[in-house]
């Protein structure tokens, strides 16, 4: 329905005035509704303007219409939060746990194509050839014969080259970067991270007591080098926290010119890099330089993990580094992981049997073709509401709504219907991307993705100015 400015202000109020009248306190059971002519002549507004609301209420589910009696509706059961409910991300967590919430944000790639059965077939052959070992045999740093793997798939020359004792394995990504705060003394000190950064990182960041400073990515994905190296002359930059090559959440991939002249400048300032190779093998075309190609590798740390990639059964983690060998060697012993060596060993000949390069093709090419369904289905449903960054990679899209809106009330009002997103605040700890949100098709049917792409632009519509 084509409506004017006049009547689009008219239509928010009605549903607004609906809205609060289904959730007044004390019903029980069906509500009936006024009705249309009721309410017509109460608010002073066009019948068309009426229907238009209950249309976006029926739409949601929480009207429905009774012929030749009326609308009537059930008043919504708020969702009660463990702890104080101001937490954003604890909500999401709780939330996208629960039996019939619909996740538009989830950061799973791997779901879309798991490798769950062939690593647990491989597991129970290995099973029959290699006897349980004694525990004074277990390997703290990881599984050799992954590790000796690892380090031959991230060497890329002479001087860009690793060896198994350098690789260390952790059981998930959060282990092993708790290792590395506390091995690189990160505590209280500074460091600048790339901006939009991934939650669980900035989380530990902030746990730790770690002072922050953003550099937020500009369109297209580059770095502003200049304002790069002004932090590094005034600020005592302990480390820079950067991907290898896709940026999520955004699915951006850094220009090669800009690249090669933000590693020029690290170099040249002899600072300390921690890479992010987690989405690295998840960018469409699968090939290209990485950023630690262009780095002195004495003064490079990278982390990534299986799990993206391969799904929850490879839920490892892991480090590569050169120096800080005995420090790392001994938190990785003090904190005792559990590792089964066997599953090690089955992901170690995923890789020399050729099967993870043929699993990320396929990935790759389904992962595309998901974002690209949604990105249509914004656009249709949308239009010119949000303003989408063109994914290069990656299971999810990155979008800015095109007005000022207060994504709080659009988050509340999604999450009221049983929908979660994510919204920009969770990828910064100074509020950047505050008009801005993830979304992800995985594990949507092509229906129902439609239907929840319309409610997400009903709470954009409706959502007032921020």
């Amino acid at each position: 329905m084509k409506i004017t400015r006049e009547t689009d202000f008219a239509y928010q109020a009605v549903y607004r005035y609906l809205d609060q009248l289904i959730n007044e306190p004390g019903h029980q059971g069906s509500v009936r509704l006024p009705s249309l002519r009721q309410l017509s002549e109460r608010l002073g507004v066009s019948i068309s303007t009426i229907q238009y609301a209950y249309s976006l209420l029926e739409k949601e589910g929480r009207v429905y219409s009774v012929a030749k009696s009326g609308y009537y509706a059930q008043a919504v059961v708020s969702l009660t939060i463990p702890g104080s409910g101001n937490d954003l991300l604890e909500t999401i967590y709780v939330n996208a746990r629960r039996p019939g919430m619909r996740v538009l944000s989830t950061d799973d790639p791997a779901a879309l194509q798991p490798l769950d059965s062939p690593l647990l077939m491989l597991e129970r052959e290995l099973l029959r050839q290699y006897p349980r070992q004694p525990q004074w045999l277990s390997q703290p740093c990881g599984e050799l014969e992954l590790r000796t793997l690892l380090a031959a798939r991230y060497t890329t020359s002479p001087a860009h080259c690793w060896h198994a004792d350098d690789v260390y394995i952790g059981a998930d990504l959060r282990g092993v970067l708790e290792i590395l705060i506390a091995v690189l003394g990160l505590r209280h000190a500074t460091i600048v991270v790339e901006s939009p950064c991934d939650w669980v990182i900035l989380r530990l960041l902030k746990s730790a007591e770690v002072r922050v400073i953003e550099l937020p990515l500009e369109a297209g994905g580059a770095l502003d080098p200049q304002r790069l190296e002004n932090l590094l002359k005034i600020e005592p930059v302990r480390l820079i926290l950067l991907s290898s090559k896709l940026n999520m959440p955004c699915g951006s991939l850094i220009p090669e010119d800009n690249r090669s002249v933000i590693a020029d400048l690290l170099t040249g300032h002899g600072t300390w890099v921690l890479e992010n190779d987690c989405y690295s093998e998840l960018d469409d075309d699968g090939e290209g330089q990485r950023l630690r190609d262009l780095l002195d590798p004495d003064r490079l740390l990278v982390f990534s993990t299986f799990e993206k990639f391969m799904g929850v059964e490879a839920a490892y983690g892991f480090v590569l580094s050169r120096a800080w060998r005995r420090e790392l060697q001994r938190h990785f012993l003090l904190r005792s992981f559990r590792l089964s060596p066997v599953r090690q060993k089955a992901i170690a000949r995923l890789y020399t049997g050729g099967r993870i390069d043929q699993h990320l093709h396929i990935l790759r090419r389904l992962l595309k073709e998901r974002r690209i369904q949604l990105i249509q289905l914004l656009r249709e449903r949308l239009g010119e509401s949000l303003r989408i960054v063109e994914p290069q990679g990656g299971a999810t899209v990155w979008a800015r709504s095109s007005r000022q809106v207060d994504m709080t009330m659009v988050f509340q009002r999604l999450l009221a219907q049983h929908v979660i997103i994510a919204p920009g605040e969770l990828f910064s700890l100074h509020g950047l991307h505050g008009q801005h949100l993830r979304l992800s098709p995985i594990g949507y049917a092509d229906d129902e993705l439609a239907g929840v792409v319309g409610l997400l632009g009903d709470a954009l519509r409706l959502a007032p100015g921020d």
